[in-house]
């Protein structure tokens, strides 16, 4: 027997479910694409302009063609409908959870070769047929994990186990002490996460993930992004559908860049996602705009009606000194 028998008590194993228990458990949302690209031998993808540059520089380590495209206002792709060739693929990124059922299906029913990226819509189930992609640590707290839904042939035996330990430190640091101290930590886990192989999701990561309170994570998140909604009205594309379980609010501002700054003195941190389209696009394109002016509020089961509140009067104090 080679099993360790005695000695110092580990962490508890869990007895409970992931949400995805019938999915394949993967080490990041950017391998999981790497992979599924490797088992559907993919030639060419169809990337969106808008995306950040972790995928596009995981798909730029395959062999694969890249093509870009743009979407109109209602976030279609600007690409002529008819039927993809073997080996060619259409990414489609679910911005917000504003790409519903309905409409994937209307791609699969145009394109036939897709792949749908669920990163912010982690309750959203897949459908049959559609290979689907999922991040676990933009919405719980984890280091890493993702989920892949495909009926591709994969041979899960032949990737090597990811080991999560290591890159817990900024997750356990800010339960215990404040998000500023071990902020430049999560920073460097990020920049590793570019160069990390193919690996099946850690038994840490799993463990964790069968701890969670799925139907209080999703309730709570609703929950605010209603209030949210009530107290912070926002037009925009990506407010047109109420997501279940929602990633964020997205709040537009027109000056989003500078309202961010002043949140984050008032201890209200919005990310800018996308800084790459901020970079690299100009101020008068429609990319530039949704990444600079809409704000991803925070909504997540951390957070309730106080919360909600301090960032609605926050943002209305902001207004008020620039009237």
């Amino acid at each position: 027997m080679k099993k360790e028998i005695g000695g110092y008590l580990e962490l508890e194993e869990s007895t409970g479910q992931g949400y995805y228990p019938g999915l394949l458990g993967v080490n990041l949302g950017r391998t999981a694409l790497l992979w599924l690209m490797e088992a559907r031998n993919c030639k060419k993808i169809y990337l969106p302009t808008y995306l950040c540059d972790s995928v596009t520089g995981a798909c730029e380590k395959t062999e694969a063609e890249i093509e870009f495209y743009h979407m109109d206002e209602k976030l279609r792709p600007l690409l002529p409908e008819k039927k993809l060739p073997e080996g060619e693929y259409l990414y489609l990124v679910n911005y917000y959870g504003q790409l519903k059922d309905d409409r994937i299906r209307e791609y699969k029913e145009i394109y036939g070769n897709i792949i749908v990226d669920h990163t912010h819509a982690f309750f959203q189930k897949p459908l049959p047929g559609v290979d689907t992609l999922y991040s676990c640590r933009k919405f719980l707290g984890v280091s890493d994990g993702a989920y892949l839904s495909t009926d591709a042939r994969l041979n899960p035996e032949e990737k090597p186990l990811d080991h999560s330990m290591e890159r817990l430190e900024h997750i356990l640091g800010r339960y215990e002490y404040d998000a500023g101290t071990f902020y430049q930590k999560m920073l460097d886990n990020a920049a590793d996460y570019h160069e990390m192989e193919i690996r099946r999701m850690s038994r840490l990561t799993g463990n964790l993930l069968r701890s969670m309170d799925y139907p209080y994570i999703k309730a709570k998140r609703e929950e605010n992004y209603h209030l949210l909604a009530e107290l912070l009205p926002s037009e925009s594309i990506f407010n047109e559908e109420v997501p279940e379980g929602p990633f964020a609010y997205p709040y537009y501002h027109k000056d989003g860049l500078a309202l961010r700054k002043w949140l984050a003195g008032r201890k209200i941190f919005v990310p800018t996602y996308w800084r790459n389209i901020i970079d690299h696009f100009g101020e008068d394109t429609m990319e530039y705009d949704w990444a600079a002016n809409v704000l991803p509020l925070p909504c997540d089961q951390r957070y309730g009606e106080e919360e909600m509140r301090y960032i609605a009067d926050s943002i209305r104090e902001w207004e008020e000194t620039k009237a």
